[in-house]
């Protein structure tokens, strides 16, 4: 088997890395979407090892990237818009029922609603002072 360029290896293991964080996975939510262990990206990312071939279609989509730009064949589109792990989320409460989705939506507008009342009380401003 032919040596591999460790400096090669090294680029790709950071650019995984990046890619992966940037579409929002953790190395264990990547490894679970793939098929594999968390100890399998981690190999990969710390520049050890390449994926085998099978894994690069999958990976690239996950990632959002095509397999040319994950190899670094091809430049990264700066367009491009990651799937991001809030996105994730908001795809498995669609899948709810109705019921527990309505929960899911009233925790989160409580949420959003307590963060806007804290962020307007460290601003000095009152959200009911008629201006």
């Amino acid at each position: 088997m032919p040596k591999q360029n460790l400096d090669d290896l090294t680029e790709f293991g950071k650019r995984l890395s990046a890619l992966r964080k940037q579409a929002g996975y953790t190395q264990t939510e990547l490894a679970q979407e793939l098929g594999v262990s968390q100890r399998m990206i981690s190999h990969y990312e710390g520049h050890t090892e390449y994926p085998p071939a099978s894994l690069l279609p999958n990976l690239a989509k996950l990632l959002g990237v095509t397999s040319d730009e994950l190899l670094g064949i091809a430049p990264l589109k700066k367009t491009r818009q990651p799937d991001t792990r809030l996105l994730r989320r908001l795809q498995q409460i669609e899948k709810l029922d109705s019921s527990k989705k309505r929960q899911v939506l009233q925790m989160i507008d409580t949420m959003i609603e307590h963060a806007q009342l804290t962020q307007q009380t460290t601003d000095g401003s009152n959200p009911h002072a008629n201006t």
